[in-house]
């Protein structure tokens, strides 16, 4: 298929449906804290490449959507990726500007407000929290934020995305 044939709501779609898949492969125990968080990566990624077509709506629906193919309680995932989309579209501009190194540590503070929702949740329910978990994910999608905005970036740029 060619550049110009692929529309940007199926380039942007089939990113989160990997986010999606890559959050839903199996690992063993002891890596399950060490996992990235996906898609919030992508989503952190979208709402500042392109704050026109991703925002807190479709965050919401990835969390929901998370939700559901994790069997957390309904509405989890949907607050702390609707949060997270709200921070990095309201301040896109300034973080798109600082360098990769830079952004990391942006996009460290915004993965650790989603795990700390998600925790702070488990913890109203009862369900016991690990400490490694606060640090562990953010840790793991800081490291893998690099690589994560330049294939993106070149999605974008190939399928002129904008």
């Amino acid at each position: 298929m060619s550049a110009s044939r692929v529309g940007p709501v199926l380039v942007i779609g089939l990113s989160f449906l990997t986010a999606l898949v890559l959050t839903a492969l199996p690992m063993p125990i002891w890596a399950l804290l060490w996992r990235p968080a996906w898609v919030a990566l992508v989503l952190i990624y979208w709402c500042m490449a392109v704050p026109a077509r991703v925002g807190v709506l479709l965050g919401g629906a990835m969390g929901l959507l998370l939700d559901g193919l994790s069997g957390s309680l309904l509405g989890q995932h949907a607050l702390g990726l609707s949060l997270v989309a709200y921070i990095s579209h309201v301040s896109h501009r300034r973080i798109r500007m600082l360098p990769l190194w830079q952004q990391g540590a942006s996009v460290f503070g915004l993965v650790f407000l989603y795990q700390l929702t998600v925790l702070w949740v488990n913890g109203i329910r009862g369900v016991d929290i690990v400490p490694v978990a606060y640090w562990a994910s953010p840790l793991v999608s800081t490291i893998l934020w690099p690589w994560i905005f330049v294939v993106l970036r070149d999605l974008r740029r190939k399928y002129r995305v904008a």
